[in-house]
């Protein structure tokens, strides 16, 4: 999917690609977020709920993800965390780094192609006790031909993404 994307767009294509079909983040003069807000709607646009609002922790303990409650919230790396439960909040507090998704939760397979893209949280992976998140079922099926490989390009690119 992100290999018929070109790197840069014009300030004229974006605009006729309409803010309804923006599906990725724009280089910009500002740096992104370190965190993955971007909304999972028609619309676009960014919220400041990682993951959607899913339980980063979830995916660890049950395998599965899992929809956070507003009752266990926190907020880490300038996003609010939702959990299913006070004990997935507590373990997250306690060690984040451990549970938060990689690349701030963008989709894994994007980065590795060099985009800061959203997810859907049902889209994921964990591989050595790290969680990677895909874009949707068809990125995550390319994703899944070489977890080894994306992820180490990924690696080499995400922090410069971050500062487009």
């Amino acid at each position: 999917m992100f290999d018929s994307i070109p790197r840069l767009l014009s300030r004229r294509s974006v605009f006729a690609l309409g803010s309804s079909a923006l599906l990725f983040s724009l280089p910009s003069r500002a740096a992104q977020p370190p965190i993955n807000t971007l909304k999972d709607s028609v619309f676009g646009g960014r919220a400041d709920t990682a993951i959607n609002g899913y339980d980063s922790v979830a995916y660890f303990t049950l395998g599965k993800p899992m929809k956070g409650q507003d009752a266990f919230v926190i907020d880490w790396m300038g996003a609010k965390w939702k959990f299913a439960s006070q004990a997935n909040l507590d373990l997250f507090k306690a060690n984040p780094e451990k549970y938060a998704p990689q690349y701030g939760g963008y989709c894994a397979y994007g980065v590795a192609q060099g985009y800061l893209v959203k997810v859907e949280p049902d889209q994921f992976t964990v591989l050595d006790g790290k969680l990677y998140l895909n874009y949707d079922a068809d990125v995550q099926a390319k994703w899944r031909k070489d977890p080894a490989g994306y992820v180490k390009a990924a690696d080499a690119q995400f922090h410069t993404l971050l500062q487009k």
